[in-house]
């Protein structure tokens, strides 16, 4: 068993990074003991490894350190025997490693830097929002020094078990692998409604576009959808059950019940076509989940109220999803899903980069950062949304960069055995408006079979 001394302050912050790390990542036998020291210390088998407490130990207990001063400005990225990829960026610490037989000396402050990745208290301190009150990708510490596309948390934990290793650890490591999570957010049913809305577009199309043509397509098809010989072109969700299939996973399809703005409400939870498609997806064994409205993020009585609608609707518990609009507030809206007994979130992804907002695909346990407490909640980082790679307000790329994109990112979360997260709603496949992407879609599928 290792024995890891700690210093006797910011316990609830220790405890909480060594038991991500050791506990549920590594999944190693530890026991934590309170020193009057000012490092952290590992023992066994008269070996040690020190790692420097180059954050924690320069302020006062409490939660003054959640201010952007403390967020920093430039990262060093430096090489050592012990890593994995070519170089490791240092987010707290030194670049310092003295090495012996018995001991080595580590002055890269593994566990501050991974506990400011995980618990996302920069975006806390960081007051820079979009239009949308998002905390945007590029004003991230990740973006802005190049390191968002590496899971930079699994890059330590790679150089701290070598470290281990080398001193000749007796244990194992948990063993884990690579697993895709699909993801669907259902924030509408269906494209064409009613004759009422055929009747506004074609009329734009005459008097607008010009096109008498698309107008009439337009109505032939919209007569078609309501023959059934045709689905509507939001109508995929057979198409991604049946791709989930083919490769042995589940889809998870994320569905609104509920909310107050002009982004809500594009449908009726308990229409009948919903409750249909619900009880057609859970008897296909696949997942539902929970889509929170625009405002629900920071709004604990909204919020509670479109979880029961769902699963009074669902006739049964739902306990996991994503916000809409990817829509979070560190720690407001965590502690939201705590409260209602949510048992995995995968908000954590921006909505203007792809990459690894959290530094890592795995799962782990959340941590409130001003009650200072480890919650239940396990947040499931969002890696690659389709909107973010292809739509032309973000990234806007050719559909052979979107492939190129997202095989990089498949074959990284493989490389450390971990999660990738992907979301693709069932509304971007309309030939219409994302001309593409369901080859694009299917060659992903295909790199993932």
């Amino acid at each position: 068993m290792l024995k890891i001394n700690i210093p006797n302050n910011f316990l609830p912050e220790r405890k909480y990074i060594i038991s991500i790390i050791f506990g549920e990542f590594l999944g190693l036998k530890y026991k934590v003991e309170l020193k009057n020291i000012n490092n952290y210390k590992i023992n066994f088998d008269n070996k040690r490894l020190i790692i420097k407490d180059s954050f924690f130990s320069n302020f006062e207990d409490g939660v003054n350190y959640l201010n952007n001063k403390n967020i920093p400005k430039k990262i060093e990225f430096v090489e050592n025997q012990f890593i994995v990829e070519k170089n490791i960026p240092i987010i707290y610490g030194v670049n310092e490693l003295k090495i012996n037989e018995n001991e080595i000396i580590c002055g890269i402050d593994i566990f501050a830097s991974s506990f400011f990745m995980l618990t996302r208290w920069e975006e806390y301190a960081n007051e820079i929002r979009d239009i949308h009150n998002r905390f945007p990708g590029t004003a991230s510490l990740a973006d802005k020094n190049n390191f968002l596309s590496r899971p930079i948390v699994n890059e330590y934990l790679e150089m701290l078990w070598n470290m281990l290793k080398f001193l000749g650890i007796n244990q194992k490591r948990k063993e884990k692998k690579f697993k895709l999570v699909l993801t669907h957010d259902v924030d509408n049913l269906y494209k064409w409604k009613s004759w009422k809305q055929i009747f506004r577009i074609t009329g734009g199309d005459v008097l607008k576009r010009r096109n008498l043509n698309l107008a009439l397509r337009r109505i032939r098809k919209y007569e078609k959808i309501r023959q059934g010989k045709i689905k509507d072109p939001y109508d995929t969700f057979d198409y991604l059950m049946d791709k989930s299939e083919s490769i042995g996973i589940k889809s998870r399809f994320y569905f609104m019940s509920g909310g107050v703005t002009k982004y809500d409400n594009n449908y009726k939870i308990d229409e009948k076509k919903c409750i249909e498609l619900i009880k057609e997806i859970r008897k296909r064994g696949h997942i539902i989940g929970f889509h929170g409205s625009y405002v629900s993020y920071n709004n604990p009585q909204q919020w509670g109220e479109e979880k029961e609608i769902l699963e009074r609707v669902c006739q049964g518990e739902v306990n996991e999803g994503r916000q809409h609009f990817l829509r979070l507030k560190v720690p407001t809206t965590w502690q939201i899903w705590e409260d209602n007994n949510m048992q995995i979130d995968s908000t954590c992804g921006y909505a203007d980069k792809e990459g690894f907002r959290c530094g890592t695909g795995d799962e782990f346990s959340v941590f409130n950062i001003l009650s200072r407490k480890k919650l239940n909640l396990k947040e499931r980082p969002l890696i690659i949304m389709e909107g973010t790679l292809g739509n032309p307000n973000y990234r806007g790329l050719s559909s052979n960069d979107f492939l190129k994109v997202s095989n990089y990112y498949i074959k990284i979360t493989k490389r450390y055995n971990s999660k990738i997260t992907l979301l693709w709603h069932n509304s971007f496949f309309d030939e219409e408006t994302w001309i593409g992407w369901k080859e694009i879609y299917n060659e992903i599928i295909r790199l993932l079979s």
